[in-house]
């Protein structure tokens, strides 16, 4: 992969992600402002709103992307991101501002169209890590939006600031447009590469949709209460709830930053058994105490076992996906991360109301360890992809 390419995607997708990710946490503000609308339950069906939409729209923008390029899948994303911003800045009236949302959902994506585009410009080993540098992209959004889009809130109307923010997806497509090469379509590699549609290859994505499903719905259901449930708990303040809050995402980074990337404790073969493992014993460490010290080590925790395992799902995704067929696999997978999260902060809220604002913390736990007893269940060697097929066919060739 020419070195100039992850970063023009990563900071496309970083841009555009600022804006999807650092606005929800501000609709509270939106819809009091803005439309007047002072019910709290509204605010949740909104902040799930574009989510719903992408996990129904991202099969079908897969398929389409495979058939007609990569390339031209994530321009169309960062436009349509565009579009429904500004729509969503005009919108006169409650319905027109859930509209923008609904289109923002069905015409984005570009999460798994950046990683689609990915997997025709690169391949294994170098695929993985490209996939969690795009996971690094994900998390610094998560960290930054809130910070930079507090501070320009302050200054201009939390619905006007839509407008405004416009501009990145539109700055993100011209980027792509002038710097990312175009990709081949469907029918082009095709004719080029010979397909593998072994049951054996079917298995294993369907043990991956597992994982992938158990996983970001264990992510999910410990984020929404946490920051109320650590105050009340400890009497910490908002500051420093969010800073609890944050941390497993600056461990990710840290160590995507660092050579510990490359430690043999998260390329393992049972990296992701372990890193569910630590995963679900961070959940039980922060549930079973009221000490910041002791939460702390179990955020800490969290981050570690969170690293592992998109690092070894990202590994499998690259092992498994054909360029040819990339857009519809991560239309797929982003899909289900997304219905898993809804799911996830759905059950959180359900459990909350059921028991305490700790029991997500036990949902997480039971869910992640679950998803572990799947994780085992490999008693086959790893896949080889139909690109390192062909490149030893090829050496042999030569």
């Amino acid at each position: 992969m020419s070195q100039r390419i992850l970063p023009v995607v990563l900071l496309s997708h970083f841009t555009a992600a600022l804006v999807a990710l650092g606005m929800p946490p501000f609709f509270g503000l939106i819809l009091t402002d803005a439309f007047a609308m002072d019910d709290p339950a509204w605010v949740g069906w909104f902040f799930i709103l574009p989510t719903v939409c992408t996990a129904v729209a991202a099969p079908f923008w897969g398929k389409v992307a495979d058939r007609f390029g990569r390339r031209w899948s994530l321009i169309r994303a960062q436009l349509g991101l565009a579009a429904a911003f500004v729509l969503a800045g005009l919108a006169p009236n409650l319905t027109t501002f859930a509209a923008a949302l609904i289109l923002q959902g069905i015409l984005g994506g570009t999460f798994a169209a950046s990683s689609a585009y990915l997997a025709t410009v690169t391949r294994g080993q170098a695929l993985a890590q490209a996939l969690n540098w795009m996971q690094g992209s994900a998390r610094s959004a998560m960290l930054l939006a809130p910070i930079l889009i507090g501070a320009l809130i302050t200054r201009i109307p939390a619905q006007s600031l839509y407008l405004w923010l416009a501009i990145l997806p539109l700055l993100s497509a011209l980027q792509v447009w002038t710097f990312a090469p175009p990709d081949q379509t469907q029918a082009e590699e095709r004719a080029r590469k010979p397909q593998n549609n072994s049951d054996t290859v079917s298995v294993r994505w369907q043990r991956l949709a597992l994982l992938q499903f158990g996983f970001n719905f264990s992510l999910v259901a410990g984020f929404p209460y946490f920051i109320p449930w650590v105050q009340s708990l400890t009497g910490s303040t908002t500051a420093v709830a969010g800073l609890l809050y944050s941390l497993p995402h600056a461990v990710y980074l840290a160590i995507l930053a660092s050579p510990l990337r490359r430690s043999q404790l998260f390329q393992s073969p049972s990296a992701l058994t372990a890193g569910l493992a630590l995963f679900a014993l961070s959940y039980v460490i922060q549930a079973t105490t009221d000490s910041m010290a002791v939460i702390l080590i179990g955020r800490i925790s969290m981050g570690l076992g969170m690293t592992a395992c998109f690092f070894a799902l990202n590994g499998e995704t690259a092992r498994l996906t054909r360029s040819e067929n990339a857009g519809k696999s991560f239309g797929a997978l982003d899909s289900i991360g997304k219905w898993a999260g809804v799911a996830g902060g759905v059950f959180a809220g359900v459990a909350t109301g059921m028991s305490d604002q700790a029991a997500p913390l036990w949902l997480g736990a039971v869910v992640c360890l679950l998803t572990l007893t799947v994780s085992g269940s490999r008693n086959h060697p790893p896949a080889t992809s139909n690109h390192e097929c062909l490149e030893k066919e090829e050496s042999r060739c030569r």
